[in-house]
């Protein structure tokens, strides 16, 4: 390491080429799918070995698993963003934005849901968190009688994101559903005021 606390030398060099491999890993998966994807395509365009690239990734579900994590600009997003509201459709638009990404991540959850998957930990922990997000964002406006509190925020929020897995795919198989429309239009059909401290018009 360096005074500055980069890395330097060899592990510099590792972590570059790690780097590199998770970009190229990416692109290969994006255009081809989770199916038609292959590690030797993938060390053949990053120019080494397959068996350099097992030092770096053990298999291809855990190189695939290493480009969800990074690439999940949905949850990064939702993360960031404070109104409940924004940060799904807004996410839901960047999703729009690249297609291949989207798909990448439907195969990869579909398959994810074997509990011997490398990703399983990953999205069930991730359903977990967003579904927590949602709540403590809601909580607030159901407490101050601004929307509607008969039914459990939990359930708001699994049935949010299960629209929002629907429409996915939805989208996938037609591009003219406006994902981003539908969402928002699920969310106001559980609001029952306009107050605009809510959920401010777009």
């Amino acid at each position: 390491m360096t005074s500055q606390g980069k890395p330097r030398g060899p592990y510099r060099k590792g972590v570059e080429r790690r780097e590199q491999i998770l970009q190229v890993a990416a692109e290969v998966f994006i255009q081809k799918g989770v199916r038609g994807s292959s590690l030797q395509e993938i060390a053949d365009r990053v120019g080494v070995t397959h068996t350099a690239l097992l030092h770096y990734f053990k298999s291809r579900d855990e190189l695939l698993l290493a480009v969800v994590r990074q690439r999940d600009l949905f949850g990064q997003k939702i993360a960031r963003e404070a109104d409940p509201r924004n940060a799904l459709t807004e996410a839901i638009r960047n999703n729009m934005d690249q297609p291949g990404l989207m798909r990448l991540f439907v195969e990869s959850s579909a398959a994810a849901t074997d509990p011997s998957h490398p990703a399983h930990e990953f999205y069930a922990r991730r359903y977990e968190e967003l579904s927590s997000y949602i709540v403590s964002r809601l909580a607030g406006p159901v407490e101050a009688g601004r929307i509607r509190g008969d039914v459990p925020l939990e359930d708001v929020a699994r049935l949010l994101l299960a629209v929002i897995d629907g429409l996915r795919m939805q989208w996938l198989l037609n591009p003219a559903v406006d994902m981003a429309k539908l969402a928002e239009s699920f969310i106001r059909l559980y609001i029952t005021s306009s107050t605009p401290d809510t959920f401010p018009p777009r």
